[in-house]
C-alpha cells in the first residue's frame, strides 16, 4: 500500500523533519533532495559555462580581435573546458538522476550512505566555485586548456593551482558517488529483484561507479603531482625539471578516456528507460543491452591512447590502441541496433522524452562515425588538433550527454516535481536546440578537413563563412535552451497537477504517487517478474 492510500501520504518536497525550510534542504540526507540540489547547481554552472562560450563564439565571427584579447580567449576556452567537463558533463548524470531515481528504481528507501551523499554534495559545490574563483583571483585566468597539459601547467603563471584543486575536489566527490552507488545496488535492491530483474538505467549507473572509482584516482594523484611540481618544483612532467610531458598525458588519459564513458553510460540508461516506454513494448536485447555496458566500461580502460598518436608513441602502440577504439565501438552499435529495434512494431507515441531520445541517437552516430575516424592513425594525423576534434567531441558529449539529458528531464519531470510541463514549448525547444546544435557544430567538421586549428583566438580569411554559421547556430542553440529551461521552471509550481503515470510506464517509480513520498515506499515492494512487461495487466511489483 503507498502512502496516498494510507492517509498519510508526505511527498519529499512538503517533508519537515529535524530541520525546516531552506535548512531542511541544505542539512537533507534524503536521496531526492541532493539529487534536486545537484540539478539546480548543475543549471546555473552551465549556464555559466554556456555564455563563456557564446562570448568565444563571437569573438570567432570574424578575423582578428573582436571583442576580447588573445589571453582573456585562452582563459575563456580553458575555464568553459573546465565547468563543463568536471562540474557538469562528469558529475551531471549520476548525480541528479542516479541519486533521484536510483533507490526508487530497485525498491529502496534511500542510497546506503545518506550522510556520504551529501558530504558528496559538498564537495562537489566547493570544487564547483573554486573552479569558476580561478577565473578572478590573482593572476588571472588559466590558460592551459581543461587536459592542464605540461609543460604549459606547470609554466603558467595564471591560476592553475586553483583549477587544478577544484578538478582534484570534484574527482572525490565522485568517487564517493561511485562508492554509494555500487553499495546501494548489491545490497539495498528489493526482495526479488536479481540481478537480471533490474532495469537498465541502474545497471548503467552501476557500470559508471566502477569507473568513477577505478579511474578517478589516478587523475587525483596527477593533478597533485602538477600542483607539486609548481610548488615544490619536483620534476614529474616538466622537461626543465627533467621530467616527462608524455607520462602526463598518459596518466590523465587513463582517467579522461574512461571519463567519457562516466558521461555516457548513464545517458544511455536513460534512452533505454525511455524508449520501451513510449513504445509500449519491452526492450529488445535486455541482455545485450546490459552487458553491453559493462563492455564499454571495461574495454574503456585501455582506449586512451588514441589522444596521443602525434606525441610521439611507437607504432605497435598505435596500432593497439587503434584497434580498441574501434572494438569499443561495437557494444555501442548494439545499443543503437536494440533502440530501434525497441521501437520497432512497437505503439509510437512521440512525446518530448521520445523526440529528444531520436534526436540523441542521430546526434551520438555522427560523434561515434567521426569518432573512428579519429581512431584510424592516417586520418588522426590529419585533423589532429583542428575544428574537427571539437565537433566530434561536442557530437558526442553535448549531442549525446547533453540530448539524453534533456530527454531525461522531460520523461521523469512529472514524478520529480508532480507538475506537467507545456509539451509545445517542449516540442519547440527540442527543435531549436536540435537545428542549433548541428548549425553549430557540424560545419566544424568542415572547418577542421580544411585545416582550422582548435583553440586558435584568430584564424585565415578563408574559413569565415563556418565561423559564421557557426556563430548564428550558437545563437539559435541558446535560444532553444532559453526556451526550454523557462519552460520547465514556470511548470515547476504552476503546471497542471501530474498523475502518478502520466506516460503508462511499468518501472518502480511510476508505482507510487507523484512527487513521490519521503521515503519512497511505506512497505519495500517484492518484485515478481522482470522489468519492461507491458500489457500484462500488472505492474513491475507487488505491494
Amino acid at each position: 500500500m503507498s502512502n496516498s492510500d494510507s492517509g498519510t501520504y508526505v511527498s519529499y518536497l512538503d517533508y519537515e523533519g529535524k530541520h525546516k525550510g531552506l535548512m531542511g534542504w541544505l542539512l537533507t540526507t534524503d536521496h531526492k533532495r541532493i539529487g534536486l540540489m545537484y540539478l539546480y547547481c548543475v543549471i546555473v554552472f552551465f549556464f555559466v559555462a554556456a555564455i563563456i562560450g557564446e562570448l568565444m563564439r563571437i569573438e570567432l565571427i570574424a578575423p582578428g580581435e573582436t571583442i576580447m584579447k588573445p589571453q582573456t580567449y585562452n582563459g575563456m576556452f580553458t575555464i568553459h573546458g573546465i565547468i563543463m567537463i568536471f562540474v557538469i558533463v562528469i558529475p551531471a548524470l549520476p548525480a541528479i538522476f542516479g541519486n533521484f531515481f536510483l533507490p526508487i528504481l530497485i525498491g529502496a528507501k534511500d542510497v546506503a550512505f545518506p550522510k556520504l551523499n551529501l558530504f558528496s554534495f559538498y564537495l562537489y559545490l566547493i570544487g564547483a566555485i573554486f573552479g569558476v574563483l580561478s577565473q578572478f583571483i590573482g593572476g588571472g585566468a588559466p590558460d592551459t586548456g581543461w587536459t592542464f597539459y605540461v609543460p604549459y601547467s606547470a609554466e603558467s603563471s595564471t591560476n592553475v593551482i586553483y583549477a587544478l584543486v577544484a578538478a582534484f575536489i570534484l574527482g572525490f566527490s565522485s568517487i564517493l558517488t561511485g562508492l554509494n552507488f555500487i553499495v546501494t545496488i548489491h545490497r539495498m535492491r528489493a526482495p526479488g529483484m536479481g540481478w537480471f530483474r533490474m532495469p537498465l538505467f541502474p545497471w548503467s549507473l552501476y557500470a559508471t561507479a566502477w569507473i568513477q572509482v577505478l579511474a578517478t584516482p589516478i587523475v587525483g594523484i596527477t593533478l597533485l603531482m602538477v600542483i607539486a611540481e609548481r610548488v615544490l618544483k619536483i620534476g614529474f612532467f616538466d622537461p626543465a625539471l627533467g621530467g616527462d610531458p608524455v607520462l602526463y598525458q598518459h596518466l590523465f588519459w587513463i582517467y579522461s578516456h574512461p571519463a567519457v564513458y562516466i558521461m555516457i553510460l548513464p545517458a544511455m540508461g536513460i534512452v533505454t528507460e525511455i524508449f520501451p516506454t513510449f513504445s509500449q513494448k519491452p526492450v529488445f536485447g535486455y541482455t545485450a543491452i546490459l552487458f553491453s555496458s559493462l563492455a564499454i566500461a571495461f574495454i574503456g580502460y585501455f582506449v586512451w591512447g588514441h589522444h596521443m598518436f602525434t606525441a610521439g608513441i611507437s607504432y605497435g602502440s598505435r596500432w593497439f590502441f587503434s584497434f580498441l577504439t574501434f572494438l569499443v565501438a561495437i557494444p555501442s552499435a548494439v545499443k543503437v541496433f536494440n533502440w530501434v529495434s525497441t521501437m520497432y512494431g512497437g505503439s509510437i507515441d512521440l512525446k518530448p522524452p521520445l523526440l529528444f531520445a531520436i534526436f540523441f541517437i542521430f546526434l551520438f552516430m555522427i560523434g561515434g562515425f567521426t569518432g573512428l575516424t579519429l581512431g584510424s592513425v592516417a586520418t588522426d594525423i590529419q585533423v589532429h588538433d583542428t575544428a574537427f576534434v571539437v565537433a566530434h567531441f561536442h557530437y558526442i558529449i553535448f549531442g549525446g550527454m547533453g540530448f539524453a539529458t534533456f530527454a531525461g528531464i522531460h520523461y521523469w519531470f512529472p514524478k520529480m516535481f508532480g507538475r506537467m510541463y507545456n509539451n509545445t514549448l517542449a516540442y519547440t525547444s527540442s527543435i531549436v536546440l536540435f537545428i542549433g546544435f548541428n548549425m553549430l557544430y557540424f560545419p566544424q567538421f568542415i572547418l577542421g578537413i580544411q585545416g582550422m586549428p582548435r583553440r586558435y583566438f584568430d584564424y585565415l580569411p578563408q574559413f569565415q563563412t563556418g565561423q559564421v554559421i557557426s556563430t548564428i547556430g550558437g545563437f539559435i542553440l541558446f535560444a532553444g535552451l532559453l526556451i526550454m529551461v523557462g519552460n520547465l521552471m514556470w511548470h515547476a509550481r504552476r503546471g497542471v497537477q501530474a498523475p502518478a503515470n502520466p506516460w503508462n510506464g511499468v518501472t518502480l517509480e511510476w508505482q507510487i504517487p507523484s512527487p513521490p513520498p519521503h521515503e519512497n515506499f511505506d512497505e519495500i515492494p517484492e518484485i515478481t517478474h522482470a522489468p519492461y512487461l507491458f500489457g500484462t495487466g500488472s505492474d513491475n511489483k507487488t505491494i
